[in-house]
């Protein structure tokens, strides 16, 4: 069954918020008059977060969800605002409390790693298997996708480990990004585009890994991504890791698909990114470090 993101506070689970003392209260969907059914009002950034310093953690988990409960309403609520209206904010309201939303989350995972060390980290696995909709004659491409970050901010880190690429006599190019979904009920076809949320062109997307160069029929290859991230709101958890028949252009091409995708082909493989243990990753570090040093004997004794 496909991974997907969720919510590491669950508002059911979360304590009720009341009028007394100690406690924080959500934000009010009724208008200034009190009408049921307008559209939310947001308080501005520093009340809210001024809101947030006098709650304890747990009400605060709960208020922060009840903005994230709300925001998606509150977007669709601009397509009925009538944005000519004197005084009407909502779009600006609305991108402030994205804003802080991320910022708010920003501080409860730095405070989560202020501990530093490898419990402050996060670990993430993603097992490839070739797409359902291959035919019997196009590679067959299995293999094992790590990654580790080691706190909010810092550098995604990842081992790719793939194997059932033609054995080319000369080496060749693969193109490995991040999709958008983390469905792979269609094959790989169905986990959508490049993950994109912050609507930048190819090849600055989150998870844009660029290509991988195929050796005796494998990838085996450690790379950092500085704009991917395991924590946060753009969370790559749940998404898909794609392996491509071609090599990117890099957006390069000259044409729009060049700038979304970089022309990289058809999808042979996908994954679907799950959190895990540092077990995989400890693992996958020493075996790595024995390959290397495997194929330094073997390029040293061929001189």
């Amino acid at each position: 069954m496909p991974f997907f993101p969720r919510e590491d506070h669950a508002p059911e689970a979360a304590p009720r918020a009341t009028n007394s003392p100690g406690f924080c209260q959500p934000p009010s969907c009724s208008d200034d008059d009190g009408q049921a059914g307008a559209a939310p009002h947001f308080p501005g950034g520093k009340a809210l977060l001024e809101e947030l310093e006098r709650c304890p953690t747990p009400a605060m988990l709960t208020l922060l969800c009840a903005y994230l409960l709300l925001a998606p309403g509150a977007s669709d609520a601009l397509t009925h605002v009538d944005v000519e209206r004197p005084g009407s904010h909502m779009e600006e309201q609305i991108r402030d409390m994205q804003a802080k939303v991320t910022e708010i989350w920003q501080e409860l995972t730095q405070q989560r790693a202020a501990g530093g060390g490898q419990e402050a980290a996060l670990h993430a696995t993603c097992s490839m298997q070739p797409s359902v909709l291959l035919d019997a004659a196009q590679p067959q491409v299995t293999g094992l996708v790590l990654f580790r970050q080691l706190r909010p901010g810092a550098l995604l880190e990842a081992f790719f480990h793939l194997e059932g690429f033609p054995a080319e006599p000369n080496s060749t190019s693969r193109a490995i990004h991040v999709h958008q979904f983390g469905d792979l009920s269609q094959g790989c076809d169905s986990t959508g585009p490049h993950y994109n949320p912050l609507e930048v062109p190819h090849p600055q997307h989150p998870g844009d890994f660029g290509n991988f160069a195929v050796r005796d029929g494998q990838i085996w290859r450690y790379r950092s991504s500085p704009g991917a991230s395991l924590f946060g709101p753009h969370s790559i958890a749940g998404r898909a890791v794609v392996v491509h028949a071609g090599e990117d252009d890099l957006g390069r091409g000259g044409n729009q698909a060049s700038l979304e995708n970089g022309n990289a082909g058809r999808r042979l493989a996908c994954c679907v990114v799950a959190l895990c243990g540092p077990g995989p990753w400890a693992h996958q570090v020493q075996e790595h470090a024995e390959h290397r040093k495997r194929r330094r004997a073997s390029e040293c004794k061929a001189s």
